[in-house]
C-alpha cells in the first residue's frame, strides 16, 4: 500500500476557467484524501472534464488554486504530471495494434527498455483480464474490452492519482461492472481516482465521497449516503392483501405520518409514503414502524414491505432544476463535449447557486 505523506490528493479553492465570457468552471472548491475513490457527479457540460484537465495539467486555470499531492498544477506542472495518469473519455488506443503492442509501444514512450516494456505490458494484459486478446488487433475488442486496455495504458507507470473520465459512458452493464472491477483493484493498490461520470449508479458504488457539479459550481458534497439523507428521509413502499383497503391505508398514512406524500402506485395492490423531515435512518425506521402498527390495528393486511433511502436520481433533482434523465447518462453520445465548450450554460445564465456542504457527523 502506498504512502502519502504530503496531505490532499487534490486540493482546489476557487478554481475558475473561462470560456470567452462564460465562466465554465465557477469558483469550484474540492479537497480529496490519499487512497480513495472521489466521484464528480453532474450532467452534460456541467465543467467535469474541464475541472479534470485543469488538474492534470492540459488546462490553465483562470483564477483560483490547484494543488495535487502539494504541487501546484500552474507553478510545477512537471512534478504534478511525474504522479498522475489521464483516462479520457474515448479510448485512446490505436485499433491497428494489438493489445501488446499498445502497451508495448507507451511503455517504449515511457521510457521503458524494451524487455522491461514486454514485461509491464504482459502483466498489465493479465491482471485486466486481456492475456487471451494480446495478439489480437484492438479493433476487433469490445468497447469493455477497449476501455480496460486504456485503464492499463493508464498504468504501465503506476501513478498516485488516476484520473477517470466517464470510464464506462455508452457500455453495455457487463463491460461496465468490468470496469468497476478494475477501479476497485487500483484503489486496493493505493492509487487515488477522481472519477467523473454521469451515472447515478456509477457514483454509488465506487465513490467514497462525492461533489455533485452544476453549471461550473459544486453544489452538495458528501459520502453517499449523506447526500441521500439530505433531501429526506426515503419512501414507505407498501403493497396490500386487499385492494379494495387501499383507500383507508392512503388514510392512515397521512394521518400517521404529517406532511407524507401518499401516492397510489399503478399496481392496483401498492402504495408508497414519501418522507419528509429528519433524513437518519433511524427516523425513517421509526415513521415506518409507526406506520405499519396502525395499519395493523384498523384491519388492513400488509403482504409486501419496504424502507429505501432517496436514490442519488432524487438527490440530484432535488439539489438541481435538471429535468429527469439528463443525468443518468444515456450511453453512446452523453459525454461532456470538449474543453472549448464544456460547461457553457446559456447565455446570460450565471445563476448564482448555494452549495450544500454535507458534514461527517462529529466523532
Amino acid at each position: 500500500m502506498k504512502e502519502h505523506p504530503d496531505g490532499p490528493a487534490i486540493e482546489t479553492i476557487g478554481l475558475v476557467k473561462r470560456f470567452g465570457d462564460t465562466k465554465a468552471v465557477n469558483g469550484v472548491d474540492l479537497t480529496v484524501r490519499p487512497g480513495t475513490v472521489y466521484g464528480v457527479l453532474g450532467p452534460n457540460g456541467a465543467g467535469k472534464t474541464t475541472v479534470v484537465k485543469m488538474l492534470a495539467t492540459l488546462l490553465r486555470p483562470d483564477g483560483g488554486e490547484a494543488r495535487v499531492f502539494g504541487r501546484d498544477v500552474v507553478r510545477d506542472p512537471d512534478a504534478v504530471r511525474g504522479r498522475v495518469s489521464l483516462t479520457g473519455q474515448y479510448a485512446s488506443v490505436d485499433e491497428d495494434l494489438t493489445g501488446t503492442e499498445n502497451l508495448v509501444l507507451l511503455a517504449r514512450l515511457l521510457g521503458h527498455r524494451r524487455a522491461d516494456a514486454r514485461r509491464r505490458s504482459a502483466a498489465m494484459l493479465d491482471a485486466f483480464g486481456l492475456s487471451e486478446a494480446a495478439d489480437r488487433q484492438a479493433k476487433n475488442y469490445s468497447g469493455g474490452m477497449r476501455r480496460r486496455l486504456d485503464i492499463a495504458a493508464s498504468l504501465l507507470n503506476t501513478p498516485d492519482l488516476l484520473f477517470l473520465d466517464e470510464p464506462t459512458t455508452g457500455l453495455d452493464p457487463r463491460s461496465r461492472n468490468q470496469v468497476w472491477d478494475v477501479v476497485r483493484t487500483v484503489v486496493a493498490a493505493g492509487t487515488t481516482v477522481l472519477l467523473t461520470t454521469q451515472y447515478l449508479e456509477e457514483a454509488d458504488r465506487l465513490a467514497d465521497r462525492i461533489a455533485v457539479i452544476d453549471r461550473g459550481r459544486v453544489i452538495a458534497e458528501g459520502t453517499p449516503g449523506e447526500l441521500k439523507s439530505s433531501v429526506g428521509a426515503g419512501a414507505i413502499h407498501l403493497r396490500l392483501h386487499d385492494t379494495g383497503q387501499r383507500a383507508e391505508a392512503r388514510r392512515l398514512l397521512e394521518k400517521t405520518l404529517p406532511g407524507a406524500e401518499v401516492a397510489l402506485d399503478s399496481d392496483p395492490v401498492a402504495l408508497t409514503a414519501r418522507l419528509t423531515g429528519d433524513g437518519s435512518a433511524g427516523a425513517a425506521a421509526g415513521h415506518a414502524s409507526r406506520a405499519l402498527a396502525e395499519l395493523a390495528a384498523a384491519g388492513v393486511t400488509v403482504s409486501d414491505f419496504s424502507l429505501g433511502q432517496p436514490s442519488l436520481d432524487e438527490v440530484f433533482l432535488a439539489l438541481t432544476d435538471a429535468e429527469p434523465g439528463t443525468i443518468a447518462g444515456a450511453g453512446a453520445g452523453a459525454a461532456d463535449p470538449g474543453a472549448a465548450g464544456e460547461g457553457v450554460p446559456a447565455a446570460g445564465d450565471e445563476t448564482d447557486r448555494n452549495t450544500t456542504s454535507v458534514k461527517e457527523p462529529a466523532a
